[in-house]
């Protein structure tokens, strides 16, 4: 089984896929790679390591520190910072590698290790093909040293703030920080950037991280909102790459809507690379028409950011993004941030003088409805003549009006079955008779 899934390795935390033991040896592996790229230029290797809040993140981190450094790499520890944080120092000091300890969305007991190379994407198979080779270990001057860099957080703040074209002063916004890594720096920026800011869920412990808050349980922040009769909320991950907001009446505004917003404000400015932006398959029918109502073309890929960054990297293009909330723009960054995209979803809002829910009706969202099917032969999706004929026939029901998606997962036996229609009743009724004829023919 690989260690590594399509974002970086996530697992129990100490348990059999995520020890202290295997942290350390894929951060010595990562060496490898690093001493090696250097062994002409006489340089030692650099490498900038962050977590999120999580308690097992503590030792994560020590045991990433420790195997880098003892395979010759200088470490500079950045302590409790968002993903994207690590990213953008990795770029800005110009380091080999950036190792972010972090579970995104996933609940305290999990973790994860994801690793960024210098122009900051993410760096994996390699290393994992070098796990466990013999290597002669460095000793005296060649060994790597260990520091804490005292001012990542406040020059990654200044990176955030260097975006903000339009003031936000008038506004007053309610952020939910998920007890994780955007609990400081998330509020400083918009504060600084001129909002009125009510922080919640901002006091991580180590074990509350993603605890019945931030983006995956909105109920807090939707309450809160309209407690405060505060102009908008926003919602953050563990690890603070993607943001959810909420408008002044409670209403979720989903990365769809967040990306529509966007799409048009860039095309109004003409930021908007070849007048397109990137999405998933995912992308709900009623974005894919909003953008086609504002004349933006749409390229759609797999499932995952690492895909709509290779996609964009492709074509140049500016802008793209999940419906979860992860948002690239790559005239700030090559990674999701997802304070940056409220940052610029805020500045929409004041330089347009309109709310946050008059700007998101650009883009009317159909009802979507998800089943997985689970311990069925997923391989045989596409072959299955029952199967495609079940499709065609949804397809035919729903026209223009509705979309089928039915897609094996990556890492489990199972294949999800998405519609999508004008109204939930046929959604739902479409998507449980495909699921029911996945189950009868590809069934174990």
């Amino acid at each position: 089984m690989a260690l590594f899934g399509t974002d970086g390795i996530r697992a129990l935390a100490n348990s059999e896929n995520l020890t202290a033991e295997i942290a350390v040896d894929v951060a010595v592996a990562a060496a490898h790679i690093l001493v090696e790229s250097q062994s002409n230029q006489g340089k030692r290797p650099r490498a900038i390591v962050g977590q999120d809040s999580r308690a097992s993140g503590e030792f994560l981190e020590a045991a990433v520190a420790a195997g880098l450094a003892s395979a010759g790499v200088d470490v500079y520890r950045v302590g409790v910072l968002p993903t994207p944080a690590i990213a953008f120092l990795v770029a800005e000091t110009g380091a080999d590698l950036g190792v972010m300890i972090s579970a995104s969305h996933n609940p305290m007991p999990d973790n994860g290790i994801k690793l960024f190379s210098r122009g900051g994407g993410k760096l994996e198979a390699a290393i994992e093909k070098r796990m466990g080779e013999p290597w002669t270990r460095p000793t005296g001057r060649d060994v790597g040293r260990i520091s804490f860099d005292e001012s990542a957080s406040a020059r990654y703040l200044d990176r955030l703030l260097a975006s903000v074209s339009t003031p936000l002063k008038g506004l007053k916004i309610v952020v939910d920080c998920a007890n994780g890594a955007a609990s400081l720096v998330g509020p400083q920026a918009y504060e600084k950037a001129g909002a009125t800011v009510v922080a919640i869920h901002h006091s991580p412990d180590g074990w509350n991280i993603n605890d019945k808050c931030g983006s995956t349980h909105l109920e807090d922040l939707q309450a809160r909102v309209v407690k405060e009769g505060a102009d908008f909320g926003i919602a953050h991950d563990g690890d603070a790459d993607r943001c959810l907001a909420v408008d002044a009446q409670g209403n979720v505004i989903d990365g769809d809507a967040i990306m529509t917003i966007l799409a048009r404000g860039f095309k109004e400015r003409g930021a908007l690379k070849s007048n397109t932006i990137v999405g998933t398959v995912m992308s709900n029918l009623g974005f894919i028409q909003a953008m086609k109502e504002s004349g933006i073309n749409v390229i759609t890929t797999a499932v995952g950011d690492r895909y709509v960054l290779e996609k964009m990297l492709e074509g140049d293009f500016s802008l793209g993004g999940e419906q979860s909330g992860h948002l690239i723009m790559r005239e700030f960054a090559n990674t999701g941030d997802g304070i940056l995209t409220a940052l610029q979803l805020a500045q929409e809002v004041v330089r347009t003088k309109k709310s946050l829910a008059e700007l998101a009706s650009a883009m009317q969202r159909f009802p979507q409805v998800l089943i997985n099917v689970p311990n069925v032969a997923k391989e045989k999706l596409t072959t299955s003549q029952a199967v495609n004929a079940a499709v065609a026939k949804a397809e035919a029901t729903l026209g223009e009006a509705g979309r089928v998606l039915l897609r094996a997962s990556g890492t489990e036996p199972l294949i999800r079955v998405m519609v999508e229609a004008a109204s939930d009743n046929l959604a739902q009724e479409i998507a449980a008779s495909l699921a029911a004829t996945v189950k009868a023919e590809l069934g174990n």
